[in-house]
């Protein structure tokens, strides 16, 4: 049993709540709610001061926001893709946190702490962007004193449940930090089996691009989707050798040919992410060897793997021309919607080996 004297709560109480916010800011997986409402019981008992815990929680929740600000500043796009391809749900609130920036701009930061997923998410997408250091710390300073207060006072107004529950926890022969590190490792654990299982799934839907290049060579090479979206593949250069154009939004049905090639299908994609959800999507409805390009085309690309140009050259038509021409060149654009699903597709569906596990980030 780990004893905390009651007599170092005000000596020691401010120090604990920086600690534990700043790790859970950092991405550690220990819970920092239950520790603010415990703080926020402690000032109503006039045990803390209130003086001393808000400023240590938002100081705390700012050094760790800036860690991660400064690391999107540093390292770009590449953390970004790190955070998608822990798993598709990350993968997914990053995209959402980007997707709101877009809408509401930085004021987005100030409320990001309230919304589930994109408290970690935020400060290091923000540092990709161009929002200047002193915004972001000033809708970060504001949204981190609103959450720490909020918390906190939520431990002063419930302060006489949470004083019957302490008790309680202590007639069992346990104290409030015994609890506490006890769901942070079973949460830990939990986290790491979900993990190990997506991992797991990854190995099953995902190929190398040594994997598809080697395929390309045998008799009975497999289909291959281009599945970037329309901006980008408007402005691409490159493709993987006899890639067909998928457009993921379509409502057309799919190309006649498809359904009477191999149908091992891997998706070409600017990110593991599209990839991986077009992946899942078109498992369900049956096609269940269809693959998802390890590192999409920059990874082909920087293994030297041969690649076809779109481009027209200097002396060819104009942009919106080379564009047509491109598409035309590709092909019918293969439609997701149109993926018909084949016979037992729903028995299939059932599958646990074709739904990815799910994987998400710790709660703040």
């Amino acid at each position: 049993m780990i004893e905390f004297p009651q007599s170092e709560i005000s000596t020691w109480g401010g120090a604990v709540v920086f600690l534990n916010v700043f790790l859970t800011r950092l991405g550690v997986p220990i819970p920092a709610v239950p520790v603010l409402l415990l703080a926020g019981s402690a000032v109503a008992g006039g045990r803390l001061s209130i003086w001393y815990v808000l400023p240590a929680a938002v100081v705390a929740a700012l050094i760790g926001d800036g860690i991660w600000f400064t690391a999107g500043r540093l390292y770009g796009q590449r953390l970004i893709t790190y955070f998608s391809r822990l798993s598709m749900n990350v993968g997914t609130r990053v995209r959402s946190a980007r997707s709101m920036f877009e809408r509401y701009g930085a004021p987005i930061v100030s409320v990001s702490k309230f919304i589930p997923g994109l408290a970690i998410a935020t400060p290091p997408l923000m540092g990709t962007t161009r929002v200047d250091p002193r915004i972001f710390v000033a809708w970060d300073l504001l949204g981190s004193f609103l959450w720490a207060a909020f918390w906190l006072l939520g431990g002063a107004l419930f302060q006489k449940q949470l004083a019957w529950f302490v008790l309680e926890v202590r007639s069992h022969g346990a104290t409030v930090i015994d609890l506490v590190l006890g769901l942070s490792l079973l949460f830990f654990i939990f986290r790491s089996i979900q993990r190990w299982r997506f991992r797991r799934w990854l190995a099953q839907v995902r190929l190398t691009p040594q994997q598809l290049e080697s395929a390309m060579r045998t008799e009975s090479p497999p289909v291959i989707l281009d599945a970037r979206p329309d901006a980008a593949f408007d402005e691409a250069e490159h493709r993987i050798p006899g890639a067909l154009r998928l457009d993921a939004r379509s409502q057309a049905s799919i190309d006649e040919v498809l359904p009477t090639k191999d149908r091992v299908v891997y998706c070409v994609c600017p990110d593991d992410l599209t990839a991986m959800r077009i992946t899942q999507h078109m498992r369900r409805r049956g096609f269940t060897r269809i693959r998802a390009l390890k590192g999409d085309l920059d990874a082909w690309a920087r293994r030297g793997y041969s690649l076809d140009a779109l481009s027209s050259g200097l002396n060819g038509p104009t942009r919106s021309a080379r564009i047509k021409a491109v598409r035309a060149a590709t092909g019918a654009a293969i439609t997701l919607r149109g993926v018909a699903p084949r016979k037992g597709a729903a028995r299939r569906r059932r599958n646990p080996v074709d739904k990815p596990p799910a994987t998400d980030m710790p709660p703040h």
